[in-house]
């Protein structure tokens, strides 16, 4: 007797089982920095270009994600500069190290070195000299 009610038990429990392992993605939620660095410029996402953008695959059952890079509809900073000046070892190039004593040129340093070689030569930095 006990074991038919092991059993019936089971097959009444075993469709909840069931359901209970089916995972059924929840959507994907964004929302702003609660608590936003000195150095980010707030923009709402829907303006400015979007420069890149790509989606990255996610396992079976999960919302999969897209990152897209947008370029800012305006600047704030000190975007003059002397390159002479910030070039110390006068090599024709400002180094990172060299970029920290402009700390607007040290915040967009990644952003101005599109050749990722770790320095900016007076190509890079068109539009900001002023010599």
């Amino acid at each position: 007797m006990r074991r038919r009610s092991s059993l019936i038990l089971l097959l009444t429990l075993l469709p909840t089982l069931a359901l209970a392992q089916v995972r059924t993605p929840s959507p994907a939620v964004s929302e702003p920095l609660r608590e936003v660095p000195v150095s980010v410029r707030a923009q709402p996402l829907s303006q400015g270009e979007v420069t890149h953008q790509v989606t990255l695959a996610a396992p079976a059952g999960e919302a999969a994600v897209t990152v897209r890079s947008v370029q800012p509809v305006s600047v704030v900073g000190q975007y003059r500069i002397a390159f002479a000046a910030l070039d110390v070892d006068g090599d024709g190039f400002i180094s990172r190290a060299e970029a920290q004593a402009n700390p607007t040129l040290a915040d967009e340093f990644n952003a101005l070195d599109v050749k990722r070689r770790g320095r900016l030569d007076r190509t890079d930095l068109a539009g900001w000299l002023i010599d």
